[in-house]
Formats: structure tokens, sequence, C-alpha cells
């Protein structure tokens, strides 16, 4: 039995970290898993701790599968916060005119892209032995509607046809958000018999954040992990890209035409899936960083459908409103706060790391990580 497979298989509590999408403001993210692992590096006294030593799972949308990726073959958050320092710059550096937009789909060219998860991947595929832990990056496939959670798991129903895909195309097809990106070809058949796939940005489904995905995936019977469910035995840490409630003047609304209601209509979509997510994950548990879902239902305190909770739930995530922000002692004007929401700006790195490291001193307690057991692998 391989490494990865015994710590799958291994007795005591299971933890999953999950990252959203959100393009450039992924930065955001990363001011939080800084503050973890060095929450963590204390806790063990090892100043080498990583992120993939303490989650046993690791899945990731969009950006959020970019980072995903990198913790899983034992970057530090911190080396991870610093390649995003270049990243930004030379994927969103230059963008295409409207009329490229119409004619080939795309404001950006993928191939800056795809060189630097090249140099930071390599010729890594998905079942090799340089994922240290537990890795599902998700990605929709376009040719088929479906949503694909592609999981390192070598007892997965399809490892033996997905442990060959390179990692570094698996994450570009999860990036691949369209009007930004082209769709990412990948054969997800074998050498001899082919078949081939047309991916987009896994945050094109119900998975922008993929938390109630990996939820699913840890614990339901088609999946290969099989983990036991209850707060002592299972912990999802979920962290966002920043979030915001639109209010749209509503004579605008009633007059917007065709293209203003296609290009609108995907966020729609994701506003209610990000909605629903929060809201089933607040539901099983008795979450310490519970939210208020909206004025009619709160923040689900006293509504657990069994009784007791289904898991340890933790959420983490930025409000991008100027009074929202400034609380975090930085100051922004509203300019500043309408251009971090634009999930290609690469001019909003710096600044969108500091509001997340900033809110990370805020939202997070060592108390709300769960202990490792003993015997496990903390002295990594």
């Amino acid at each position: 039995m391989n490494q990865l497979l015994t710590r799958f298989k291994s007795e005591g509590p299971k933890r999953i970290l999950s990252l959203d999408g959100g393009g450039i403001r992924g930065a955001l993210t990363l001011g939080f898993l800084v503050k973890i692992e060095e929450i963590l590096r204390h806790r063990y006294n090892n100043p080498n701790y990583k992120l993939c030593d303490y989650f046993d799972l690791i899945g990731g949308t969009s950006t959020g599968s970019i980072i995903a990726a990198g913790l899983a073959i034992g970057l530090s958050a911190k080396e991870i916060q610093e390649l995003y320092l270049v990243l930004g710059e030379k994927i969103f550096g230059k963008k295409y005119g409207f009329l490229t937009l119409l004619r080939k789909g795309k404001s950006f060219d993928a191939e800056p892209l795809k060189v630097e998860l090249k140099k930071v991947f390599q010729d890594i595929t998905m079942g090799d032995e340089a994922i240290k832990t537990g890795l599902c990056i998700v990605a929709k496939r376009a040719d088929t509607y479906s949503t694909w959670p592609v999981i390192n798991h070598p007892e997965g129903k399809y490892y033996n046809y997905n442990k060959d895909i390179l990692l570094r195309e698996m994450v570009r097809a999860s990036t691949a958000a369209p009007t930004y990106f082209e769709p990412q070809q990948i054969n997800v058949g074998t050498e001899a018999k082919p078949q081939m796939a047309a991916f987009i940005d896994g945050g094109i489904s119900m998975f922008n954040n993929p938390a109630l995905q990996l939820f699913f995936v840890a614990t339901l019977k088609g999946f290969p992990f099989h983990w036991k469910t209850g707060a002592e035995n299972l912990s999802i840490t979920s962290i966002g890209t920043g979030f915001y409630n639109p209010k749209y003047d509503v004579q605008k609304v009633l007059n917007t035409n065709l293209t203003g209601w296609a290009k609108e209509l995907p966020n729609l979509f994701m506003y209610d899936a990000s909605m629903m997510n929060l809201t089933m994950l607040q539901y099983l548990s008795d979450s310490p960083t519970k939210s208020v879902i909206d004025s009619e239902i709160g923040d689900l305190n006293n509504d657990l459908p069994f009784g007791k909770p289904v898991l340890h739930y933790l959420r983490y995530d930025v409000e991008l409103e100027k009074q929202a922000i400034e609380k975090y002692g930085i100051t922004v004007s509203e300019k500043e706060v309408e251009s971090m929401r634009e999930m290609s700006n690469a001019e909003n790195v710096q600044k969108l790391i500091a509001i997340g490291a900033a809110a990370a001193e805020h939202q997070i307690q060592e108390v709300h990580l769960p202990n490792l057991p003993k015997g496990s692998n903390a002295s990594i």
C-alpha cells in the first residue's frame, strides 16, 4: 500500500482544505493560508511544517486549483504568495480587444499561464508521488455539461484514466474561464483508445466554492475515501476570494438588454450556488465561524437536521466593501474597492494579499483548527 493510500485509510480525524475560484482575487486566500501555516508551525514547533502535512485532502476550483495543487506538492503558503506576485501580471497583463473576444471567444492569451504552470508543476501527473496529500481539482467538462472533481486517490473509479493527466493541464482546465481563456483539451481515455474532452473553468458549475463538493468526495460511497462523518471525525476549512452583495438600480435592471443579461447571468448563477454551498454546510455543522445567510433564516445556529453536527466547518472570507475592509485597518477608496472586485486586475495583487493577511489576523483563532491525533505526521 503506497504512502497516500495509507494516509487515506488511517484511523483518526480527517481534515479538508477547500479553496474558492475568483481569478486574481485568489491573492486574498493566501493571506489566510499564510496565517494558518504560521499557527500550525508554532503549534507543532516545526518551522518547516506545511499545509500538506496537516490537511488530508486539499481541493480547489479555478484560481483555487492553482493554490491547492501548489500546496499539495509541498509548497508553503508563503512560496505560493510570492508566486502570485509574478503570476498575476504575466497572466492578466495584456488583454485582447473586443473584436478578438468576439472572434476567438477569449480576452487573454493562455500561453503565459501555461508557461508559468509548467515552471511550477513541471511534468508531475495526477498520480505522481510528488503529490504529498489528497488532491481534488474541480473542472467543468463543457462537451458533456458535467462537473469533474478529479482526485488522486489510487482506488478512485477513474484513477487509471486520470493518473497520467499532467497536473498542470488539469489545473489549466480548471482555470479556463469562458471569455477569459480558451477551453483546455485533455485525453480522458487511454493512449490506445483516446477520448478527447473540452474543459472550462470549474466555477461554471455549482462548485466555484468547492467545499460541498469536497464533502461529497470525502463521504459518498461512489468516491473512494469513505471518511466518517461527525464533528469529531471530519473538518472542512473553506477559504473564499472575496464577496459582495450587489444592489442595482431597479430601472436599470428593467431596461437591461439581451447583451446585458448574457453578461450578468453567470454572476447570478454563481451567487446562488455560493449561497447554497454556505447554507448547506452551516446547516450540517455547528460552525464557530458561522455567518448570517439572510435576514430570514439567520445563521442556522439551531437548525441541525440530524440533532448533531455532521462535520466541523470553518469559513473565512472578506467582504469587498469599503467599510468592511477598513475595519481591518486598511484605507481604501470606493474606486479601489470596485477595482478589487474585478477578477482579472493584476494591479491589485499586493493590496489583496495585504487585505487577506489583515482579515486573517481578525478572523482566525488557533482554537478553530482541530488538533492532530496521536501518531500523526506532525513531525514531518
